[in-house]
């Protein structure tokens, strides 16, 4: 089996493939959110592309988590941020979510054979996933406005990395190699190199920047995100 890893979504196009599984990865903070709040006990979460699909949708009562350029939207009950998705809030709820890149991307790759949502929140649990189909893997990293950001690109090296050491997955491409070479590279000292990143001043300008250390933290929500369509309608479950 070959895992491959696609740094934005515009490039997604040459990567798909309908046999496949794609785990989508927006580090900061999408998809640490979204994974969290399963973990939290949401039951489902309706991920739409656009802020009038979430507006059309809290017309109709429904609770909805938008953000725009990191900044919580004003109409929403929550923001993007895996702090505001507590157990006393979602447990057993629905909720449509919008972001400024996450969901974009859960939109782009929905024809897959299976999306997951993945982030270093939940890495075993999505290696552990992929090994139960044995299917070829893509990661789609989010980027920031279909451009390449580091922090997807190591999610996607460390997904990478555990893959390829259970000896069933091999690199499907030179962009696996360098997500590998970069999580190898970094891993022992993620927060600093964080540092270098675009999004970290954004978040530290809207006094967001306490989430890094969780969205950074290994193996401590292990929950599957795994996308439905039903009627048309784009629904992730547990």
């Amino acid at each position: 089996m070959k895992i491959d890893v696609c740094f934005s979504p515009a490039l997604y196009p040459m990567y798909h493939d309908p046999e496949s599984i794609v785990v989508v990865a927006d580090v900061f903070r999408a998809t640490t959110t979204i994974v969290t709040a399963f973990y939290n006990g949401v039951r489902s979460i309706r991920p739409v592309a656009t802020i009038e699909e979430a507006k059309a949708y809290k017309k109709e009562g429904w609770l909805v988590g938008a953000e725009r350029n990191v900044k919580r939207c004003d109409f929403a009950d929550f923001g993007n941020s895996p702090f505001d998705y507590t157990p006393e809030k979602v447990k057993g709820k629905d909720i449509v979510f919008t972001t400024t890149n996450g969901t974009k991307a859960i939109t782009i790759a929905k024809e897959a054979f299976r999306v997951v949502i993945g982030g270093f929140v939940n890495l075993q649990a999505i290696a552990d996933y992929c090994l139960t189909y044995q299917r070829n893997v893509i990661i789609l990293a989010s980027g920031w406005e279909d451009k390449v950001n580091i922090e997807d690109t190591l999610y996607g090296g460390a997904l990478t990395e555990v893959l390829v050491e259970t000896g069933r997955y091999q690199t499907a491409s030179d962009a696996a190699v360098i997500a590998r070479d970069m999580w190898n590279t970094h891993k022992q000292n993620l927060k600093s190199y964080m540092e270098q990143t675009d999004h970290l001043p954004r978040l530290k300008a809207n006094n967001l920047e306490g989430s890094v250390d969780y969205c950074l933290t290994l193996h401590i929500a292990p929950a599957v995100p795994e996308l439905h369509i039903e009627n048309e309608t784009l629904i992730l479950r547990n």
